[in-house]
């Protein structure tokens, strides 16, 4: 039986619990007492539908070329099957045919669904090409916060300790509140200069973001992990800002890449996201208990959608990059312009490091103005670039992070999102907003 048969029997396609799918009735399963063949708009031609149990394990994932695009493309598609999409569409289904002892993948909605056995199978196959088959499996969330959650609460226990970067994402903070409560120690130190090495002794877990949001420094990964794993102590990276297409934490050695799918790695800014790409299998086991004990599912819309997406990740994430940089270079020499920061660009502080481990530098750029009244006037001022929070989408953002508050930046700092625009007019737009809201 192939795989797109047993994806097909647990409701795969655009079809409700009920199994319709355009009109086409779906294949029958075994043990639900329907012994006939479901017929298919060219019976004749193909015969009846396979049948199989929905409860059957999937199968291997396709061999894919070595490029970014090529694997992009392809990432997850199940093997091909005559008159099947093929992608196959999002299965909305809360339970599955299920006779007998409850064995297999597909048995209730909260535990697994074929929608996102396909899209953890493609983002595996983007964060760990080489091992694709192996003990290396993602996990989807409902967002990215569910993510990041499911990895410190699944693995730190009451007296433990963790350790968090300074400068990391802003809802790190509440995290730590929630830890402390457990009973779990705390610690921070700055992801510039590898600094959490110095508050690594005796913890359980290290947690990495780099390049880190929003300031955009970045920690040898590789002399962290070495680090991390001679004490013990295991190792999660946020690889949001990176993408597996920028950065492959595993292959760093870390134990976990975690990232919000909400931002570049989707990229349309139209659905939230997130997931855990383990190394282990008893680490999977343990985030895996944490999605089905609180339920942090994406749904099978929201999985579909970002698998769709996926196969335009590589061009998006080339011509973002590369707007980064034409944006990053166009404000090097603005005289209102400081505090510029890319890790694309050759003399930024964290150009060395990150062109050791990083394959693409990202599409955010941070810098200040001299002022909130002007970096608010700046952003009013801008044609082409929408004054909102989060990043990686295709159209450029942009916004003044102080306004949350949390991050530990000037009041005039920006954060930028680079879109994918032309490059030549999104500069363009850049510096005329800057012109026009000089002093």
């Amino acid at each position: 039986m192939t795989e797109p048969e047993q994806i097909r029997a647990a409701g795969a396609g655009p079809a409700t619990a009920t199994g319709s799918s355009y009109g086409t009735a779906p294949a029958p399963t075994a043990g639900t007492g329907d012994t006939g063949s479901s017929p298919t708009a060219n019976s004749s031609d193909t015969g009846p539908s396979p049948t199989a149990s929905p409860t059957a394990a999937p199968g291997r994932a396709r061999p894919l070329g070595t490029g970014d695009g090529t694997r992009a493309v392809r990432a997850g598609l199940p093997e091909p099957v005559k008159h099947e999409p093929t992608l196959p569409g999002p299965v909305f289904a809360a339970h599955f045919h299920l006779p007998g002892d409850p064995t297999g993948p597909y048995t209730y909605g909260r535990d697994e669904n074929p929608t996102w056995t396909l899209l953890e199978r493609a983002i595996g196959q983007l964060e760990a090409p080489d091992h694709a088959n192996g003990d290396v499996k993602t996990l989807v969330f409902s967002s990215g916060m569910a993510a990041i959650s499911a990895v410190l609460f699944s693995q730190l226990r009451t007296g433990d300790a963790v350790v968090l970067p300074t400068d990391g994402y802003q809802a790190l903070p509440l995290v730590r509140e929630q830890l402390t409560a457990y009973g779990i120690e705390v610690r921070t130190a700055p992801t510039a200069d590898d600094a959490q090495l110095d508050v690594l002794d005796g913890a359980r877990l290290l947690w990495l973001e780099t390049p880190s949001n929003p300031g955009l420094d970045v920690c040898d990964v590789r002399r962290l992990v070495d680090a991390a794993h001679a004490r013990g102590a295991l190792v999660a990276v946020d690889n949001t800002l990176a993408t597996p297409l920028g950065q492959r934490p595993l292959d760093l050695g870390a134990d976990f890449s975690v990232a919000s799918g909400t931002k570049q790695l989707t990229g349309h800014g139209d659905l939230l996201l997130g997931y855990v790409t383990c190394r282990d299998a008893e680490h999977t086991a343990g985030v895996r208990r944490w999605r089905k004990i609180v339920g942090a599912i994406p749904g099978p819309m929201e999985a579909w959608l970002a698998h769709r997406s996926l196969a335009t990740l590589q061009l998006r994430v080339d011509r973002q990059n590369a707007n980064a940089l034409a944006v990053s270079e166009a404000l090097r020499g603005h005289a209102d312009v400081t505090g510029l920061r890319y890790p694309g660009l050759p003399d930024d502080p964290s150009h060395q490091i990150a062109a050791r481990q990083m394959r693409r530098f990202g599409c955010v750029v941070s810098f200040v103005l001299p002022s909130r009244a002007r970096a608010d006037r700046f952003l009013d001022a801008l044609r082409l670039v929408d004054d909102a929070t989060s990043f990686g989408g295709v159209r450029s953002t942009a916004e003044r992070r102080g306004r949350w508050g949390g991050d530990a930046v000037p009041e005039g700092f920006i954060r930028f999102s680079a879109g994918a625009e032309d490059s030549e007019d999104l500069v363009a737009d850049v510096l005329r907003a800057l012109d026009e809201t000089a002093d």
